[in-house]
C-alpha cells in the first residue's frame, strides 16, 4: 500500500512540475506572450486526457498482466526522450505563427513521458 502511494504520489508531482518548467523554458523563444502560455496549457491538457483514456482502455480491455508488460513497455521507450528538454532546432527563426510549431516541440520533447505520467497514477489506482 505505501509503494502505491508513493509512486501515485512521485507520478503527480512530476507530472505537474512538468507543465511549468518546460513551458518556461520556450516562453522567451515566442515571444513570451500569454498566447504562448495557453497554447502549452492546451497541450498539457490534451495530453492528460489522453492518458486518462489510454489508463481507461487499458484497464477496460486487457488482463492485470498485459496492462503491466504495456505501461512497463512504454515507460521504457519513453526513456529515449530523457533528458527532457526543448532541442535549439525548435526556437523559431521568423514571425510565424507559433502554435502549430509550440503544439509539436511539446509533443516531440515531453509528449510520451508526460502522456505516461497521466496514466501511472489511475493504473495502479485500479491495480
Amino acid at each position: 500500500m505505501l509503494l502505491a502511494a508513493s509512486t501515485i504520489f512521485i507520478s503527480a508531482f512530476l507530472l505537474y512540475q512538468v507543465q511549468p518548467m518546460i513551458a518556461k523554458m520556450i516562453l522567451p523563444w515566442f515571444g513570451g506572450s500569454a498566447a504562448v502560455w495557453i497554447t502549452a496549457m492546451l497541450f498539457f491538457q490534451t495530453a492528460l486526457l489522453g492518458g486518462y483514456l489510454y489508463a481507461h482502455w487499458s484497464v477496460r480491455t486487457l488482463r492485470p498482466a498485459a496492462q503491466a508488460w504495456t505501461h512497463a513497455a512504454l515507460l521504457g521507450l519513453s526513456l529515449l526522450f530523457l533528458p527532457m528538454g526543448p532541442s535549439l532546432a525548435w526556437k523559431p527563426s521568423g514571425s510565424e505563427d507559433p502554435i502549430l510549431r509550440i503544439l509539436v516541440l511539446l509533443a516531440v520533447s515531453i509528449g510520451l513521458p508526460y502522456f505516461l505520467l497521466s496514466a501511472t497514477s489511475p493504473l495502479i489506482q485500479a491495480w
